[in-house]
């Protein structure tokens, strides 16, 4: 019930950012655009940190495979973890509006990449309702975690939020669901 209350405020709390901030058109390079500024309510940690914007499209995308936190995982060409929402089907993405501002959809303009250790046939992409291409493994559309400040953290994992948990990726497409390794703290 305390995730599910975290999540809800940091949802809040986006929405309010935005609200205060305005909308900035992105630089037109194609890249991730907006992440260096970016300020929201953090309901987990202090009021004021940078956050993964909801526009997450990768002009040269790549979906790469560390070893973290929770063993073997997926993350993105920036090293940040990749998130699969259970109430997903096969390929659709259940996560609109409010959600997507909480776990922004890892969106594409281009075929995604395959990095070391990721399975190159499991690699593909799902046109989500408002037009966008989003990373699937799997089948499962990916996602990333607005409370992920950096390369390695995965405060994402088994959180209950937006009606189903959400869970870290191993290289063959399943959740991980194991305990944290604690003893590097990432990677």
């Amino acid at each position: 019930m305390r995730r599910l209350r975290a999540a809800t405020a940091l949802a809040c709390g986006v929405l309010v950012a935005a609200a205060t901030t305005g909308c900035a058109g992105d630089g037109g390079d194609g890249g991730d655009s907006g992440a260096a500024g970016t300020q929201t309510a953090n309901a987990a940690d202090s009021p004021d940190t940078d956050v993964v914007p909801a526009a997450t499209s990768s002009a040269a995308p790549a979906v790469d495979v560390k070893d973290g936190t929770y063993g073997k995982m997926l993350v993105d060409e920036k090293g940040r973890t990749l998130y699969l929402f259970e109430k997903d089907t096969k390929n659709k993405s259940k996560c609109d509006d409010d959600c997507a501002k909480a776990w922004p959809p890892f969106t594409v303009k281009k075929t995604p990449t395959p990095g070391h250790g990721v399975k190159k046939d499991l690699l593909k992409t799902t046109k989500r309702d408002d037009g966008s291409e989003q990373v699937t493994y799997d089948g499962h559309p990916l996602y990333r975690f607005a409370d992920d400040q950096k390369a390695g953290d995965t405060n994402g994992q088994d959180v209950d939020a937006f009606g189903a948990k959400w869970f870290v990726v191993d290289p063959d497409g399943k959740k991980i669901t194991t305990k944290p390794n604690t003893s590097d703290g990432g990677y």
